[in-house]
């Protein structure tokens, strides 16, 4: 008698699955390279500014903070991902336990550090548009 984990036959789903999607992906991309109409031109490679005339290159730089906003709305979309499981998990515990405080501390220290982050940002100027 195997355990269930360890029979390999219990895993030839997901290897299939994996394989037809791998399949997919690589067929779709090799048959659009070769069954694809090729159309190169002037306009097809000039800058596209939501039907207007290009006024400028495409290649000009942005300002810093762009990105630093971009970063930004990562770490709190990241802290958003680990909050659903955190209260799921932290509405099951015995109420008063000392699990249930651990857990608290730990979602309160987390949520700190986020905090602080964010005042460190703005504090440096991050979210100012001038």
């Amino acid at each position: 008698m195997t355990l269930a984990g360890t029979d390999p036959s219990t895993y030839l789903p997901i290897f299939l699955m994996l394989l037809a999607a791998v399949t997919f992906a690589v067929g779709t991309v090799v048959a659009t390279t070769v069954i694809g109409p090729r159309r190169d031109g002037k306009n097809k490679g000039s800058t596209y500014e939501s039907g207007m005339t290009p006024v400028a290159t495409a290649r000009k730089r942005f300002n810093v903070r762009f990105y630093l906003i971009a970063v930004v709305f990562l770490v709190f979309d990241i802290e958003v991902v680990f909050l659903y499981p955190w209260a799921s998990t932290f509405a099951n515990l015995e109420p008063g336990s000392e699990q249930a405080l651990t857990w608290l501390a730990r979602i309160l220290f987390f949520l700190f550090t986020t905090v602080v982050a964010y005042l460190y940002g703005f504090r440096k100027g991050v979210f100012r548009f001038d």
